[in-house]
């Protein structure tokens, strides 16, 4: 299956998750990982069609981003406050905000580019060691904090799903990334927006979609299993 091939079945899949449940969004975004993939398979990617791209490096980032101008970029992985520097300007959004240091240096940065920076509150719902994000219960104050900052505008929340075998096993956590936003939406805190759910990936995408899943990050099923 060539990857322009792969891109349309995940789109046919997307289309049926979406009328699947009444918690979908009108609107869900594909989010094409392009962690390890080659410049030219990328491309493939853009010439079927697709134009978001999300990197989990951002040396990986760099390096491709003036071979693809046409390429919107997004930071999916995490982010340390050093690198900072160089995504602001280059990236759509950084989707794993996940510490008031990190929100300091983002709102340095943007500020002294004299732009606003969209960014995603990645939070780990599922408590697993191994992932980054914040607790559930730690959402809250953290909003009203970097609220404050002018140059950082939070548009909604992102979490990482434990990889299983069955996608049902993961419904409860993107349920609870959904329950999360509507709380925090109804809390109306000034310059917080909850617009976006980044959740899901190839193994488990249509379950976060019927959870309300605005962005779903998908590689495998486009690009194939990396080696």
């Amino acid at each position: 299956m060539t990857i322009a091939q792969s891109i349309r079945l995940v789109e046919e899949k997307i289309n049926a998750a979406q009328e699947s449940s009444n918690l979908a969004a009108k609107d869900v975004l594909l989010l094409v990982v392009s962690k390890t993939q080659s410049v030219e398979r990328i491309r493939e990617a853009l010439d079927a069609g697709l134009v978001n791209l999300g990197e989990n490096r951002v040396q990986e980032l760099l390096d491709k981003y003036d071979q693809l101008p046409d390429a919107k970029w997004h930071l999916i992985g995490h982010l340390q406050t050093n690198k900072v520097k160089y995504l602001i300007g280059k990236v759509q959004m950084i989707h794993s905000l996940d510490s008031l240091e990190l929100a300091d240096e983002i709102q340095k940065r943007a500020a002294a580019a004299g732009m606003v920076m969209p960014v995603l509150v990645q939070v780990n719902i599922a408590e697993e060691e191994t992932k980054f994000g914040m607790k559930e219960e730690e959402v809250e104050n953290f909003l009203h904090a970097v609220s404050k900052y002018p140059n950082l505008k939070v548009k909604g929340l992102m979490t990482i799903g434990p990889f299983v075998d069955d996608p049902e096993e993961i419904r409860p956590v993107f349920r609870s990334l959904r329950l999360l936003a509507d709380r925090m939406r109804a809390l109306n805190i000034p310059n917080i927006d909850m617009e976006h759910l980044s959740m899901g990936m190839s193994n488990d995408y249509e379950v976060a979609i019927q959870e309300g899943a605005t962005i779903v990050r998908v590689g495998s099923s486009i690009f194939g299993h990396r080696i």
